[in-house]
């Protein structure tokens, strides 16, 4: 079985509608297919779906769901005849509504508010934005600009790169203990944008930052993603995680899941050949893929 968790549509910062998605998805022959817009955040942006918009995305979601739902029960329960010499092929589909929570504290919804009013098959929590002591200052890690990268290391972190790269693993850390979200998205992120010219990955400090974290994230049971995207848009050079931090998960048993951030429904399986092959020399036999019957195995 095949699919992918991590998609963004036109109710945030993706390019088409939901329903393109699930096409190019039935094309692939996926077997599940989640939705996992921005959540929304206090303050004007381009990327996340916008204030009073949460209920619209998840009606929408949830009424493709049942509509594929109801088309697979359809032709589960449909005996083709031989005799006519047609037979159709199944195109029936899981959708799940899942949301990817963009974490800062004491600015964002907490997410406990935000199950409460809605029912989420799964959450991605993930950090883009790096907040300082200062409320109004915010360091923004993602975009495709690296000096917008530069700019926040300056303007928020007076120029202390380690101080920022602390402040993001640190913010990682508080979203897996405080959120706690069902998925761990694009866990390094922090990577894209350096390119070794303020940290390299293999440094002490950085390494017994991220296995602070991925300690968290087993204690939490929580599931980690393996993110194409940095990859196939050219803005890192290896996955989200990459191939260190990718030995620690395998060796804590830390459960895995293949994502592509997709903002494209062209970009629904981009790099995941590669990837698993990847993550067959590391060791992992399988990764987990979510289904509305649960956490499945899916064999590399």
């Amino acid at each position: 079985m095949t699919g992918n968790l991590h998609t963004h549509t036109n109710f945030s910062d993706g390019t088409a509608p939901p329903e393109a998605y699930i096409e190019e998805a039935k094309r692939l022959g996926f077997s599940v297919l989640g939705f996992s817009d921005h959540s929304p955040v206090p303050f004007p942006n381009t990327f996340a779906i916008p204030e009073g918009g949460l209920g619209g995305y998840v009606t929408a979601i949830q009424k493709l769901a049942s509509q594929q739902s109801a088309v697979g029960s359809l032709q589960s329960s449909s005996i083709p005849d031989p005799s006519s010499g047609i037979w159709h092929l199944a195109t029936d589909i899981e959708i799940l509504l899942g949301l990817e929570y963009d974490y800062i504290p004491g600015l964002t919804t907490p997410l406990k508010k935000l199950r409460e009013d809605y029912v989420f098959d799964y959450v991605i929590g993930s950090v883009h934005l790096v907040r300082n002591h200062r409320p109004d200052l915010l360091w923004f890690i993602d975009g495709p600009q690296s000096k917008t990268y530069d700019k926040g290391i300056r303007e928020v972190f007076g120029g202390d790169s380690k101080k920022a790269i602390t402040a993001y693993w640190r913010q990682l850390q508080e979203m897996v203990i405080v959120e706690e979200p069902d998925i761990i998205g694009h866990l390094d992120k922090i990577k894209m944008h350096n390119h070794d010219r303020y940290f390299r990955e293999d440094e002490p400090w950085y390494l017994v930052l991220a296995e602070e974290t991925l300690e968290l994230i087993r204690e939490k049971n929580a599931v980690v993603e393996v993110n194409t995207r940095g990859i196939y848009k050219q803005r890192s050079e290896s996955l989200f995680p990459g191939p260190e931090l990718l030995k620690i998960i395998h060796a804590r048993n830390i459960p895995i899941t293949l994502a592509s951030d997709a903002h494209h429904p062209d970009e629904l399986s981009l790099f995941f050949p590669e990837t698993k092959q990847l993550l067959k020399d590391v060791g992992f036999r399988y990764t987990w893929l979510l289904t509305t019957e649960g956490w499945k195995e899916s064999a590399l």
